[in-house]
């Protein structure tokens, strides 16, 4: 079954795109090409959208849909590595963005691909900060687009770095739980203990050594938990 994006990402992409009821021209290139609409639409009824096109928002939002789903079966196809479903989205928005490639530069023949596919996943923040020009001069919207595509792609994953281990740390054993129960074992020890005689005496001790015993067993398995 084909990977679909998730909520948060179709989200961002309404957001990066913008809706737009009637046809623009790319304002970053030289001739105005390709007219867009809807949400980044390029193409509608079979042709390319042409100057004058109208659409409404529902419909907007299912060609979107439709072109997202295209571009993820592509990206699925090209990534060798396993991805979160945020990681998975931020890479179909940007192969969206970018193109697929091919003759042209793209997602498939990307330095971004192949770090990714070589285990390198802290590398594709810093990969999608790289396309942020049109026609060779940098937008302030793509600079801003690669820089979302990169919180999305770290969003809820912990990326270890050359000097921090992705490793949880073993509790501590001083507790309020060890210390309580410790407490209490040596306070009813004590208590007995004040008393005259052997049996008192032979009490206190029964204490202390449950006192001990009941700590140890706690702190093993504090830090050495199953």
């Amino acid at each position: 079954m084909t990977r679909t994006v998730n909520a948060e990402t179709l989200a961002l992409a309404k957001q990066w795109e913008g809706f737009r009821a009637t046809a623009y021209p790319d304002p970053g290139s030289r001739d105005g090409t390709p007219w867009t609409i809807g949400y980044g639409q390029t193409v509608i009824a079979g042709r390319a959208v042409r100057k004058g096109d109208t659409i409404k928002e529902p419909e907007a939002e299912r060609l979107l849909i439709m072109r997202l789903r295209e571009t993820a079966a592509k990206v699925e196809a090209l990534i060798k590595v396993p991805v979160t479903d945020n990681q998975f989205g931020a890479l179909v928005l940007f192969a969206d963005n970018v193109g697929m490639g091919g003759q042209k530069p793209g997602f498939s023949n990307s330095t971004l691909l192949k770090k990714l596919n070589a285990g390198d996943y802290a590398a594709v923040p810093a990969q999608l900060a790289r396309w942020n020009k049109n026609d060779g001069k940098v937008m302030d919207g793509l600079v801003n687009r690669r820089a979302a595509e990169a919180g999305l792609w770290a969003k809820g994953a912990f990326v270890s770095t050359s000097t921090v281990d992705a490793t949880a740390q073993a509790p501590k054993w001083a507790t309020p739980e060890t210390i309580a129960a410790g407490g209490g074992l040596l306070t009813g020890a004590a208590g007995i203990a004040s008393g005259n005689g052997p049996v008192q005496w032979a009490l206190g001790v029964v204490f202390v050594i449950a006192a001990l015993v009941i700590a140890f067993t706690f702190v093993s398995k504090r830090v050495n938990p199953k």
